[in-house]
């Protein structure tokens, strides 16, 4: 601890990275008030590897990655940031840069190797090690049960588009939360359902790889299904739990706003993008009326009885928010009529790496959007950050004012809704290191801290200086 401790020695790294006054006095950790949850996000399989070692099982992420031409890089996770074997290096940087959260996913392969069936004891027994080391330094565990890593024995089987799958969550999450139900208070059940189902079971953008409407169908109601019910289990088993789930929010405008076919139509994108998973949380129903195409799921694949379990009362709502999306009508585009105008087509300059258009006032919009629901009880963002081409300099350090100013903006944003009475009352950076961005391969970096991938070498940024700043202020 003492040796991560005096990398924060050094004033002047403040003073270099904070180079900019706006509103700096208004950006205070006592402004948001003394119960308002700092912390950092990160996922199992972007940062564990050892995706073979002590039992654990294939996940569909580990087949996908073993595949040429899925990863841009060509790059696997199979070491990812050796989290596995350097979690407690990791907790010490973020309890020495302030935060009092840690969230981190369970790998369900590791724990039921072959998705349902027998115990993985020894996966157990390494996300004890994890729990009882974030208690150790006073950092409050927050659990992710599903971070888009389902075990390949249940994809091939149907994976989410077998109705099976409620079943086999349900298995997973009674074994996982009877474990843990003295040590763990804080549970998430899903990571961005909307992500996993587009991307995984429509585009075939990530795994498994599937696509069309056929997969996706399915996929969308049966993990709308295991959201509720997986929430009900942690309940049954923890009746003291925080609970709550993650959703991908992206604040939508229409392009030409006085067109009404536009307006229309970055309705049909915010149904399809925001709202698909949470309503049904929320006991409204799915989101048919601007999405008629949902119609045949609910004919197909809804069974008598399952309106009323969608619903579960979740106690906060996880906002994932990276960036906003313009979109206009397109009478081509099949099923929803609609497209996003891309930033570079709007002359947009104030991009990502990733090309995504930084956009502070839509995490504002977002906040206010999700806050409006009644039902909502809670907010806390759950990820929220933002992807550089960092660089080492000679004297070992990573310079990345972008990245700073980048959470500086959005923060502002986040206590701005807060402070006209959107009930949010916790931020997650994502993520704590560089690490594997899926089918990005390791390119992006996220990180506060930088890795370098061949040493496993961790380096804070000055990004991480500057939380380090806010947090003690």
């Amino acid at each position: 601890m003492a040796t991560i401790l005096r990398n924060f020695n050094e004033e002047t790294a403040l003073v270099q990275v904070y180079d900019y006054e706006e509103q700096v006095n208004d950006l205070t950790r006592e402004a948001f008030g003394t119960d308002f949850t700092w912390g950092i996000a990160m996922a199992a399989f972007q940062n564990e590897g050892a995706w073979d070692k002590d039992g654990k099982g294939e996940s569909i992420w580990d087949r996908f990655t073993h595949k040429r031409g899925k990863i841009k890089d060509r790059s696997n996770a199979e070491v990812a940031t050796d989290f596995y074997h350097r979690f407690e290096e990791d907790i010490q940087h973020t309890k020495a840069l302030g935060f009092n959260t840690f969230r981190f996913s369970i790998s369900w392969s590791r724990i039921l190797p072959n998705g349902i069936g027998q115990i993985n004891r020894a996966g157990l027994e390494f996300y004890h090690q994890l729990v009882d080391k974030c208690h150790e330094y006073g950092l409050e565990p927050w659990v992710t049960l599903y971070h888009w890593d389902l075990p390949q024995a249940l994809e091939d089987m149907g994976g989410w588009t077998n109705r099976e799958i409620i079943d086999w969550f349900s298995e997973y999450c009674e074994i996982v939360t009877e474990e843990f139900a003295h040590k763990v208070k804080y549970w998430m059940v899903l990571n961005e359902p909307a992500g996993f189902t587009g991307l995984g079971y429509m585009t075939g953008y990530h795994a498994p790889g599937r696509m069309g409407m056929s997969n996706f169908l399915p996929a969308v109601h049966h993990t709308a299904m295991c959201q509720a019910e997986g929430g009900r289990i942690i309940r049954k088993n923890i009746p003291e739990a925080i609970i709550g789930t993650t959703f991908s929010f992206s604040h939508v405008e229409a392009h030409r706003p006085h067109k009404h076919a536009d307006v229309a139509a970055a309705k049909r994108i915010d149904a399809l993008m925001n709202r698909l998973f949470l309503e049904p949380a929320l006991g409204l129903g799915y989101p048919v009326e601007e999405l008629p195409f949902l119609k045949t799921m609910v004919k197909k694949y809804v069974h008598e009885g399952d309106m009323e379990r969608l619903a579960f009362d979740l106690d906060f709502i996880g906002v994932q928010n990276y960036f906003k999306i313009v979109a206009k009508n397109a009478w081509w585009m099949p099923y929803i009529n609609a497209t996003e105008v891309k930033p570079h087509k709007r002359q947009v300059t104030n991009l990502t790496e990733l090309g995504w258009e930084i956009s502070p006032d839509g995490m504002y919009e977002t906040l206010k959007q999700v806050g409006a629901y009644p039902q909502v009880k809670q907010i806390v963002v759950t990820e929220n950050g933002v992807a550089f081409e960092d660089h080492l300099t000679e004297d070992g350090r990573v310079h990345d004012l972008k990245r700073t100013q980048f959470y500086h903006h959005y923060l502002l944003n986040v206590l701005k809704a807060k402070r006209e009475g959107v009930k949010v009352n916790g931020y997650l950076a994502w993520t704590l290191t560089d690490n594997f961005e899926w089918t990005e391969g390791f390119k992006p970096r996220f990180g506060l801290i930088h890795v370098d991938f061949k040493t496993q070498k961790r380096t804070l940024k000055d990004s991480a200086l500057w939380f380090q700043g806010l947090l003690r202020r």
